[in-house]
């Protein structure tokens, strides 16, 4: 049955995003249940893991979470394979998710 914004009160949109956060939420937990994963994933994102919580809230992180896991095909396939989250919905999820801040520097 397709749900129309009267049927289920909430917009396609909504429910994109909604279900996008879920596949992050759930690529978060596999990097920090990773060994290997973890520290490169802090050490490529700067964040400290006592704050991982924190930065989880702000804009864009969830993205990231999914940045990391799309740039790098066998991390991707195992994510996929442990989640049974089919590849192309991870792409598809992190498109759906905001971007976080676009105004940065790049310092040298």
């Amino acid at each position: 049955m397709i749900r129309t914004m009267s049927d289920s009160g909430r917009s396609d949109k909504k429910l994109a995003r909604e279900a996008a956060d879920g596949i992050a939420i759930q690529a978060l937990g596999f990097i920090a249940g990773d060994p290997e994963l973890l520290p490169r994933f802090l050490d490529l994102t700067g964040i400290a893991a006592h704050d991982i919580r924190r930065a989880a809230g702000e804009p864009g992180f969830l993205a990231g979470v999914l940045q990391f896991i799309l740039a790098h095909e066998p991390t991707l396939m195992k994510f996929s394979e442990a989640s049974g989250i089919a590849p192309q919905d991870v792409g598809r999820a992190m498109r759906a998710l905001p971007a976080g801040e676009d105004g940065y520097e790049i310092s040298s």
